[in-house]
């Protein structure tokens, strides 16, 4: 078989970001360089790592095939994005399921918001506010940069919304 006749692998809906670049956050850890030359406090302990935690995915590709795949079958949504995924949590990140769990906007990361998603009773991937746009979101502070389904926000960022969240 030629290689240009077998078939074609599908890219993965994530990617690996490199965590060992300055100004890379991780947020459920500790900082060892603020107590490595402390002398030792024995009323509290410093843990054992945490299992389970996996850091440096980053699932941007994802969030816009789920967006591009408004409209169609979910059945056929869904295995093709489990397919193409490490785990199947961040789907569910912005799809929602259950009624309760709908939200117009989901916040992903610091700045980055994405269009709520939820499987209607036709079993059909649909977005909850089809009328929400990136001209109404606003801001939270003027220290990031804001985006919306991958536009950034153009609203300029006013002082009577509260400050940045970091």
């Amino acid at each position: 078989m030629k290689k240009q006749d077998r078939p074609r692998r599908k890219e993965p809906l994530y990617r690996r970001v490199n965590t060992l670049a300055r100004g890379v956050e991780h947020r459920f850890g500790g900082d060892y360089s603020q107590s490595r030359h402390r002398k030792p406090d024995r009323s509290k302990t410093l843990g054992a790592m945490q299992k389970g935690v996996r850091r440096g995915l980053d699932y941007t590709p994802l969030f816009r095939f789920l967006l591009s795949k408004v409209g169609q079958d979910w059945d056929a949504v869904h295995s093709e994005a489990v397919s193409r995924l490490d785990t199947a949590e961040p789907i569910f990140w912005l799809v929602a399921l259950t009624e309760g769990d709908r939200e117009a906007f989901v916040r992903v990361g610091e700045s980055t918001y994405y269009s709520g998603l939820y499987v209607d009773e036709n079993h059909v991937l649909a977005i909850v506010d089809p009328s929400l746009t990136v001209e109404q979101m606003v801001p939270v502070c003027s220290c990031c940069s804001h985006t919306f389904n991958g536009v950034p926000f153009t609203k300029a960022y006013s002082s009577t919304v509260r400050e940045c969240p970091q």
